[in-house]
């Protein structure tokens, strides 16, 4: 698909947003009350950070592109655009945030017709910008990214998360957990999705899979993989990634492995 708007100056704008969002949650940790946090449900925590953060992505965004709507964890806007879609978590890592423990990014996208188009994650402890935009490469920092070269399974390190409130599938989930610590180099869990998939497309790790996630959870992540030379499905090996709740994001060597390691203990 080629988008008919210039996306680099966008890009531009949208992380230069971003970095000055990652500086306002970068002071309120350091004077953080774990008593202000609320309770959205079963072990999903929000803050007045999250909130504050969003409030400001959703003010700059909505002046870069005329119309286009926003999918944000919390609400701050919802209204829908029919072609552009700004996906956003202000924070993701809230449990992370709250407790002091330093893995938490900011997490932008931009959709065209629900494919991403552009991507925007922000570790902000080590202050560390990953970035893309369709058909000009992956970024970190300014300098160009790829995905690891790994090609044995047994050699590969993969990422992985917990499910917070959706345990329907957790024995299998569990069996596959197994199975890859067996098989593979081992597994890690951050509490960042954004930035597991941030870490895939800098080759840090070969591999993510979860499932229970949100598009706000993912979408910048799919096209930084993608652009940085990745491959990214669902666990169907679909394209259903960016709402289906499920995902394999590989550097492409060693997906169709997890794949079927992920069909074999979860199901199709």
């Amino acid at each position: 698909m080629n988008t008919s708007i210039n996306l680099l100056p966008i890009l531009e704008s949208s992380k230069q947003l971003v970095l000055s969002v990652g500086q306002y949650i970068r002071t309120e940790s350091k004077s953080f009350d774990r008593s202000r946090t609320e309770t959205k449900g079963l072990h999903d925590y929000v803050s007045y950070v999250d909130k504050t953060a969003e409030l400001k992505l959703v003010e700059g965004l909505q002046e870069l592109i005329p119309g286009a709507g926003f999918i944000a964890e919390e609400n701050t806007s919802t209204t829908r655009g029919e072609r552009f879609n700004w996906i956003i978590d202000p924070l993701d890592g809230t449990t992370n945030f709250i407790h002091g423990l330093p893995c938490f990014a900011i997490s932008v996208a931009l959709t065209e017709y629900d494919i991403p188009v552009l991507g925007i994650i922000y570790e902000i402890n080590l202050d560390e910008c990953f970035y893309a935009c369709k058909g000009n490469g992956a970024w970190l920092n300014g300098k160009p990214i790829s995905v690891a070269d790994t090609e044995k399974f047994d050699e590969s390190f993969i990422a992985t998360g917990f499910p917070y409130n959706n345990y329907g599938r957790l024995d299998a989930y569990l069996e596959l957990m197994k199975h890859l610590l067996l098989n593979t180099r081992g597994i890690r869990r951050l509490g960042s999705a954004a930035t597991d998939l941030a870490y895939v497309a800098c080759g840090r790790f070969d591999a993510f899979y979860e499932y229970g996630l949100s598009p706000w959870d993912v979408a910048a992540g799919i096209i930084l993989i993608q652009e940085a030379g990745g491959t990214v499905t669902d666990f169907k090996n679909g394209n259903n990634c960016l709402f289906g709740k499920e995902i394999n994001a590989t550097n492409g060597q060693i997906h169709e492995a997890l794949g079927n390691a992920i069909v074999k203990f979860m199901g199709k």
